[in-house]
């Protein structure tokens, strides 16, 4: 690797990190650097419009079809591009067929989220005539069938606190997944409107209720998501009507060619050769692999919060100081590279989606899943300028021609040539054998525990049946017979002969 007396670390300023409008939260690259709120009302803005625009082509083309059809049945002379008299109205079925087409594509497709979501669906198929489905195990069946009654009795023992506002939350609730579930044909970004209107809804009349508390109002609506998302986690999670599961596939290979970037390149101010910094590092990998285990968008986020506070106690434990802004995203990277978290976009995008917007446009989860986007967008656009290396070097690594570490370990001299080396790897090797001697130990106290375990465990049979003769000999069991009555019962006359 070339040697350069300036290198040019990771910086993103802060304000880029905000909305593009303005309102001061923050954005997210999935909805154009806006957040949540400017997004929606974007969103929504140039949704009504193009549905103002279909239907101004619609009336135009239902007016020059009129006027056509009307100049067909007086008479109108007709033209050599028309069709034979024989069929004079053909003519205007060509371009009413094409209207037609296009206007129940358009309502299809442009209709307004709310509407389409309470009309009756249009795929309630039988199960016989509709296509094979994909079935999944006995075993995960029942693992997710568990999570949700789990979750679903711990809602209802939430909102027993609530009395009967706890009655209509659970009413709602029930209503809208009933309504979700039977709209088969609305697509992710309909989907996620639907739950983010009822989040919104919700949070108004609970707004209402507690008073302007919104320390309530969260904590409701918490379990709230947590209930929904819950129950919508499988059909919602990398739909099929998405490409998330390509971009997962697309990032994965992109991280593993990038497998030789190390901490120098990025400038990221962690040592792992110092044990604070190197355990909270392995921390903080396993908690952004974590994630993807999570099902409720709150547990995703709160994964990505652990992970972004362990990477600023590594830098800490570094530097032996606070760490900066600007030192937590070459960070972020590094670990996220090292990590290469399982279906990385399938989760930034569901958070994206269906979690709680409040969450996500305020306070440090909203910003430490801001950076976790950017180091998403980043490790996909690096480049050789990023790692400050030159153009052949970048290529030849990613190639596999060469590795960055076999030319830093390239010119090896004898042990005892150079007294510096040998001593900080003597060191290092000092170090990993107490920690084996250290783990040694600890597995031979392990298995001693054990081996009692299992010998008390063998003679746990022995000793209980030595209580109970013990207890049977001090109280003898007596079974004792019911006393005979002396004639319990009159007896019965004797029989009478008459003579006739």
């Amino acid at each position: 690797m070339s040697q350069k007396t300036e290198r040019r670390g990771i910086h993103v300023d802060q304000s880029e990190l905000l909305c593009k409008k303005g309102c001061g939260y923050y954005g997210n690259g999935a909805w154009q650097g806006l957040c949540s709120k400017c997004w929606r009302e974007e969103y929504q803005r140039v949704r009504q419009k193009q549905i103002q625009d279909d239907w101004a082509l619609a009336e135009k083309l239902q007016r020059e079809e009129e006027a056509a059809a009307y100049a067909s049945s007086h008479g109108a002379p007709v033209t050599a591009q028309s069709t034979p008299p024989s069929h004079p109205s053909q003519s205007s079925l060509g371009p009413f067929s094409k209207f037609e087409e296009k206007k129940t594509n358009e309502k299809t497709r442009k209709v307004t989220t709310v509407k389409k979501f309470f009309s009756p669906s249009s795929r309630s198929a039988s199960k016989k005539d509709s296509p094979e489905v994909k079935t999944t195990s006995p075993s995960t069946s029942r693992h997710a069938s568990f999570d949700s009654d789990q979750v679903s009795k711990d809602f209802m023992e939430f909102l027993k606190n609530l009395q009967r506002p706890g009655r209509e939350i659970h009413k709602q609730c029930r209503s809208f997944l009933i309504n979700v579930s039977s709209k088969k044909d609305l697509s992710a970004e309909e989907v996620s409107e639907c739950v983010q209107d009822f989040y919104q809804n919700l949070a108004d009349r609970l707004m209402s209720h507690f008073k302007g508390s919104s320390e309530a109002v969260e904590q409701v609506m918490d379990q709230v998501e947590k209930y929904i998302m819950t129950r919508l986690y499988k059909s919602v999670f990398c739909p099929e009507t998405t490409d998330d599961e390509k971009k997962d596939l697309a990032m994965q290979n992109r991280i593993r060619a990038l497998h030789w970037v190390n901490i120098h390149m990025l400038c990221a101010p962690m040592d792992e050769e110092v044990p604070e910094a190197s355990e909270n590092v392995v921390k903080a990998i396993t908690d952004i692999i974590e994630m993807d285990s999570k099902k409720v968008p709150r547990d995703k986020l709160a994964c990505v919060t652990r992970c972004s506070k362990h990477i600023f106690a590594a830098i800490a434990g570094t530097k032996s100081e606070p760490a900066s802004a600007d030192d937590f995203l070459p960070a972020l990277i590094y670990v996220v590279l090292k990590a290469n978290p399982p279906r990385l976009q399938s989760n930034i995008q569901y958070i994206t989606r269906f979690c709680n917007p409040s969450r996500l446009m305020t306070g440090e989860d909203g910003y430490y899943f801001t950076n976790l986007c950017c180091a998403a967008a980043f490790i996909e656009k690096l480049d050789a300028q990023s790692l400050n290396l030159t153009q052949e070097e970048f290529e030849s690594y990613m190639s596999g021609q060469a590795s960055p570490h076999s030319e830093q370990n390239r010119p090896v001299a004898p042990l005892d040539s150079d007294p510096v080396a040998p001593e900080g790897a003597l060191a290092h090797l000092r170090r990993n054998l107490d920690l084996l001697s250290e783990l040694g130990a600890r597995q031979e106290a392990l298995m001693e525990a054990a081996r009692v375990f299992h010998a008390e465990l063998l003679a746990w049979p022995d000793s209980v049946g030595q209580e109970v003769r013990d207890t049977l000999e001090k109280h003898p069991l007596k079974v004792s017979r019911p006393a005979a009555t002396a004639n319990p019962l009159p007896e019965l006359p004797a029989p009478q002969v008459f003579a006739g």
